[in-house]
């Protein structure tokens, strides 16, 4: 079934989608997670799954990949855990085979030249060699998970590209591209204006530039 929504947000970059959230005083601007090529574009709905220290009883770090719907986007707490990985290249192959849309680690990956060579997207906070089998295991999946200090509930809209990630909260992410789009429309004209010789500063000025990325009432 077509998402409009998700399409509306792949038309525009993370630097657009925060402008508007700042507009709009909403979190959703993910500092610190970045792809591992910057050409990796990414844009859909949210699967969510959360990771935990294992203990005694032990635990896998899970098989819920062929849960994932094609074009969904994998996103993984692992609390930003450097010392282990939750995600390789089993998982990099079986995602890249289904459709999957791409990967967003609140944590670090492995097998990096896998994800590069058939061209599967992951964005993380690093990467590493160390496994997380014996160290955390997958704690549940389908509920609400963080990035940093925005929290994703499944469903929400993930956008990321070479500037990073982006969250759209699912009830408020058409106002949220609301805005985007106006934003878009300013700065094509401001590009149009410098183009054909006028000032930046006029062309700013003209189309309220400043006043579309600060939230109203402030200064």
């Amino acid at each position: 079934m077509p998402d409009q929504t998700a399409d509306r947000a792949r038309a525009i970059g993370t630097a657009g989608l925060s402008d508007a959230l700042d507009k709009l005083g909403l979190p959703g601007a993910v500092p610190g997670i970045v792809p591992f090529d910057p050409r990796f574009s990414i844009c859909g709905r949210a699967f969510t799954g959360q990771y935990e220290p294992v203990d005694a009883l032990g635990g896998t770090v899970g098989d819920y990949i062929d849960d994932v719907e094609p074009g969904q986007i994998v996103v993984l707490s692992n609390d930003g855990r450097l010392d282990c990985t939750v995600w390789g290249d089993i998982l990099t192959a079986v995602a890249n085979a289904r459709g999957i849309g791409g990967t967003v680690i609140e944590g670090v990956c492995r097998d990096v030249a896998d994800s590069l060579a058939i061209g599967y997207p992951v964005f993380a906070r690093g990467r590493s060699m160390q496994t997380g089998k014996d160290r955390v295991r997958l704690a549940h999946t389908g509920r609400p998970v963080r990035l940093g200090s925005v929290l994703v509930h499944p469903g929400d809209v993930i956008r990321g590209d070479a500037d990073g990630v982006v969250v759209l909260a699912v009830d408020r992410a058409d106002d949220v591209l609301d805005v985007a789009e106006g934003i878009e429309r300013a700065e094509d004209s401001i590009r149009t204006a410098v183009a054909d010789g006028r000032r930046l500063d006029e062309a700013r000025a003209e189309m309220g530039y400043h006043s579309l990325q600060t939230k109203a009432g402030a200064r």
